[in-house]
């Protein structure tokens, strides 16, 4: 296996740290050590559990300036959102605390038996493959059902954000998580296939989930598959945010460059195709060329940035291409398209007008800050066009008749359809996709039940006088 990984801070090019990658007998030893720690704890009461979980959540805002700096020089992204994503974190450990006991109650069934239940129960140790986008949130939102829910827990990061892994294990452990729950596995990128498939296979590994491309989750889908283990996939996506003609165009025009330019336009669920009704579609687009003109790009350490680097030279670089490709096959470049001339991955915000079936900016996901404006004829049009993709993560629809809003939205596939707001996960909602968006959910009832063992329960008093004539 591969020696070392190597951090780099993207907005400068300088290395940060450099990290021991694990070998194979260290990963060997983390597979022991994690299946005898889940055996004691998924003996543990939901009340032990909870104590961990919420210490975890005071220990992230006791370090939040720390953790947000980390963050910020391992990924980009400014700090006043790695501020927010710290807190997040915590909120997200202090939902599960409070209501995994009630998600995982044992359910009763009223049958021919004298007691019928259903129970939900650890299935051993969970991998997770998490990306680098938002590095302690992909983590902890995963991390905090998975414990909950009796299991152990494997953390594969980017290699990237390392640093903000170990940090991860570091808060989980102080806040009293026993040694060898939380486990981050340091794997270089050149091992990652191998390892990964090691993983999956081990009998003590009962689920896998993975945040990051369609290419990583179908490989990993089908290991999971061949082996017949659960899988979560959270995948790529390239969600449509469509304007209805008689919608607030400044308040939306706002929102959609907020929500289009987060982490440098590198989320998932950020808003990639504006779908606009044509009668509004000039002012809309004046609207948002003027706003992203307006957006402070630079050192993601200093007050005021609203936008950063991309994580990494070869992420702006393929935006870059993705841009150029559709500027040539006729979209109009309406402001940015470029990457910028001083140190770091840093990429002009872009907005692209004209955009049409064939182009890129159609077609594929732009994991960078670079929106795309769609002109339509009509509400039925965008339903079309919304739908005329491979991904079907988010989709938001504005529209000042909620009720027309909440139609259109029906006709469209998607895992989460916001109306008159920008897409966002939420503890307290499922969050996941469909089609190539990938499978399953996070947070919410949902997101700990996919953890777990749904076990059927049939109990009489005394044993049955005929058996079932049927299976």
């Amino acid at each position: 296996m591969t020696a070392s990984i190597t951090t780099i801070n993207p907005a400068t090019g300088l290395e940060l740290a450099t990290y021991p990658a694990f070998s194979d007998a260290q990963v060997d030893s983390a597979l022991d050590r994690a299946a005898a720690a889940q055996i004691a704890w998924a003996h543990t009461s939901f009340d032990d559990r909870s104590k961990v979980l919420h210490a975890g959540a005071a220990e992230l805002r006791s370090r939040a300036e720390d953790l947000a700096l980390l963050v910020t020089r391992e990924m980009g992204k400014p700090l006043t959102e790695s501020r927010a994503e710290v807190e997040k974190c915590a909120v997200g450990l202090e939902y599960y605390a409070d209501n995994a006991a009630r998600f995982l109650a044992d359910e009763n069934y009223e049958t021919s038996a004298d007691t019928s239940w259903v129970s939900y129960e650890p299935i051993g140790i969970v991998l997770a493959i998490m990306p680098w986008n938002f590095p302690l949130w992909q983590v902890f939102r995963f991390a905090a059902p998975a414990l909950m829910a009796g299991n152990a827990a494997f953390l594969k990061h980017s290699p990237n954000t390392t640093g903000a892994a170990l940090e991860a294990q570091a808060i989980l452990e102080a806040a009293g998580l026993p040694e060898g729950l939380f486990t981050t596995l340091l794997v270089a990128e050149a091992d990652v296939p191998a390892v990964t498939e090691r993983l999956i296979a081990d009998a003590r590994v009962g689920a896998v989930t993975i945040t990051g491309s369609e290419r990583a989750g179908s490989a990993v889908g089908s290991i999971a598959g061949r082996e017949i283990k659960k899988s979560v996939l959270e995948l790529g996506g390239s969600d449509p945010f469509i304007v209805l003609a008689d919608a607030d165009l400044p308040k939306v025009a706002h929102l959609a460059v907020k929500g289009r330019f987060l982490n440098a336009g590198q989320s998932c669920i950020s808003p990639k195709r504006f779908i606009v009704e044509a009668a509004v579609a000039e002012e809309f687009t004046r609207l948002v060329v003027a706003a992203v003109e307006s957006l402070t790009v630079g050192d993601p350490e200093a007050e005021g940035t609203d936008v950063g680097p991309l994580a990494r030279a070869d992420l702006r670089d393929g935006v870059a291409s993705q841009v150029r490709a559709s500027i040539d096959a006729g979209a109009s470049l309406l402001t940015g398209g470029g990457a910028l001339d001083r140190p770091g991955n840093f990429y002009a915000p872009t907005v692209l007008g004209n955009v049409a079936v064939g182009m890129d900016a159609y077609h594929e996901e732009a994991f960078g800050p670079v929106a795309s404006i769609i002109t339509v004829a009509d509400a039925d049009e965008a339903v079309f066009v919304a739908n005329d993709t491979r991904f079907g993560l988010g989709a938001s629809i504005w529209s000042a008749d909620v009720d027309k809003a909440i139609e259109v939205g029906k006709r469209i596939t998607s895992g989460a359809c916001f109306v008159n707001s920008v897409v966002a996960s939420d503890a307290r909602m499922p969050f996941g996709g469909t089609k190539r968006s990938g499978y399953g959910r996070e947070l919410a009832s949902a997101g700990i039940r996919e953890f777990v063992n749904v076990r059927t329960w049939w109990a009489m008093n005394e044993p049955a006088t005929v058996a079932p004539v049927s299976e």
